[in-house]
């Protein structure tokens, strides 16, 4: 990762660390980091952030970016998301709030601190590949199966972390989710469905 993708990603990832609050960089950041690399719009960022910390989170991040109180607060009482922006560069930080389901607190529990960026080494918690390929796989069914890029960063986190993958884990919570077939065939076009 280079530049402002990653200055921004950590001034965030730094500041929820120090309000207490539990995170894990999830999207296209965690597909690229766990698999091939690409450029990204935006970071995604799963936070299990409350009301009480908006003050501090908004005063921590005003300078640098526009941050809206209210759309946060709504964020939090529908456990939706929300997003930050970047003055300068106009690169915006989603902030997802995570659903009252197993699946969204699994992420928290087995996301896992990452090198971000390494003179001088820095590390942000990112989810794991496992829960990165998921919830791609989600948002690619949500979207209508119709986005490459998606689909693409799934099959490029298979490849890359093949042998890796604790795949019992991945077929238990596709079923959950109900992205069973999408993962086999994933499985199957990354040459792993019998692994």
């Amino acid at each position: 990762m280079q530049g402002e993708t990653t200055r921004i990603t950590l001034l965030v990832a730094q500041t929820l660390e120090q309000l207490g609050i539990p995170y894990a960089v999830g999207g296209s950041l965690a597909s690229s980091l766990h698999g091939v690399m690409r450029s990204t719009l935006d970071v995604d960022i799963v936070a299990d952030m409350k009301a009480e910390h908006i003050p501090a989170l908004v005063a921590a991040l005003s300078n640098e970016f526009y941050a809206d109180e209210e759309m946060m607060k709504d964020a939090i009482d529908h456990r939706s998301s929300f997003n930050l922006i970047h003055y300068e560069t106009a690169f915006k930080v989603d902030i997802f709030i995570p659903k009252r389901r197993a699946f969204d607190q699994m992420q928290l529990e087995r996301r896992r601190p990452s090198v971000i960026t390494a003179e001088p080494e820095k590390r942000v918690y990112v989810a794991s590949p496992e829960d990165t390929i998921l919830s791609k796989l989600e948002w690619y069914r949500l979207g209508g199966q119709v986005s490459d890029r998606q689909w693409r960063d799934i099959l490029g986190v298979l490849q890359v972390r093949a042998g890796e993958l604790d795949l019992h884990y991945l077929r238990k919570w596709g079923g959950e989710l109900k992205v069973s077939d999408l993962l086999e065939r994933a499985l199957k076009e990354a040459g792993k469905e019998h692994a």
